[in-house]
């Protein structure tokens, strides 16, 4: 499989990624271990989780994914197959935040724990920390892999002007850079990464992994009315696609996954794979079928029309008026 380099990290991905805020969550733990297995088996490399993981769940306090990944990792012996990325900033408990130093240090020694493994390939500031100087956490990032316990930095959730100043401040410093960004993007949330942030990480040579890369579920085609909402984990979020634009894009999803005799989500993703600056997308996955039928997405290349009527379809109002 053709692998894709993350930034200038040295990391080498496959061009689809394993989302882990599922583990703990809506898969628990056999049915996380088989989904591992079976990723990792198909010959796919990269699992993105973060500490935080599943804190919202009820009964969870944050960590259960990262403890699956770590009793996996262990149980399969399979870590030097497998690059692990973790996030660092949001609440953990009182006092348990931000991207201080003195903290970063510590929940980078928690998250190492949970994951029973001695280095992280890809540590992530989860969200920008406005109370902490950039040189402080830049510095402890730095540290870290000095350490040996990090190779390669990221961000997430980083607006333009935030990441651009955290890369200057590393150059200046002599510091270890954010080699990615994660941010949200996918054929309906578009407009957030593609204004500032995608003419930046093409220029800076970042990589880019968005998360959210079928909306929530929602570009899988299986919602299309409040209805089909009932009792589903991510009923709130995928509320907001259920408009005009939403189903719109569903209904071009449709017409192109018949014509590649595919899926909508596999087109969703093979849309996302496709755009400039793009590594890799993370999808999640509670069961080994569904990973499969998502890791079929990695064997669909979009001819040029595909891929322009899809961005037809997803462009916001004032967007398509303008072409119009």
């Amino acid at each position: 499989m053709n692998k894709r380099r993350l930034g200038d990290s040295g990391l080498e991905l496959a061009p689809l990624a394993l989302g882990g805020n599922v583990f703990g969550w809506t898969a628990d733990e056999t049915t996380s271990f088989a989904v591992l297995d079976a990723f990792i088996d198909a010959g796919f490399n990269f699992v993105d989780t973060a500490d935080i993981y599943s804190a919202w769940a009820p009964g969870n306090r944050g960590g259960e994914s990262e403890s699956i990944i770590g009793k996996w990792l262990k149980r399969s012996g399979k870590r030097q197959r497998v690059l692990i990325a973790t996030k660092v900033g949001l609440e953990m408990g009182p006092g348990k935040k931000g991207l201080s130093r003195a903290y970063i240090k510590q929940a980078a020694e928690d998250s190492l724990k949970r994951l029973q493994t001695d280095y992280i390939d890809l540590y992530q500031a989860h969200i920008d920390d406005t109370e902490t100087a950039l040189e402080e956490t830049l510095g402890a990032f730095a540290e870290l892999i000095k350490e040996g316990k990090v190779t390669a930095i990221g961000a997430s959730n980083y607006s333009a002007e935030k990441l651009d100043e955290a890369l200057k401040v590393s150059g200046q410093n002599g510091w270890p850079r954010y080699e990615s960004l994660q941010p949200e993007y996918n054929l309906y949330d578009r407009a957030g990464f593609e204004t500032k942030l995608q003419p930046l990480c093409l220029q800076a040579r970042l990589g880019v992994i968005p998360y959210f890369s079928l909306a929530a579920g929602f570009l899988t085609g299986k919602y299309r009315s409040e209805k089909d909402l009932a009792n589903k984990a991510r009923a709130q979020k995928v509320k907001n696609y259920l408009n005009p634009r939403g189903l719109r894009i569903l209904d071009a999803l449709n017409e192109i996954a018949n014509e590649y005799h595919a899926k909508p989500a596999q087109i969703a993703l093979a849309w996302l794979a496709a755009q400039p600056a793009v590594t890799a997308p993370i999808a999640s996955a509670t069961s080994v079928e569904q990973l499969r039928e998502l890791t079929k997405a990695v064997e669909l290349e979009l001819e040029a029309e595909a891929l322009e009527r899809l961005d037809q379809a997803s462009a916001d109002e004032q967007a398509r008026e303008a072409v119009v």
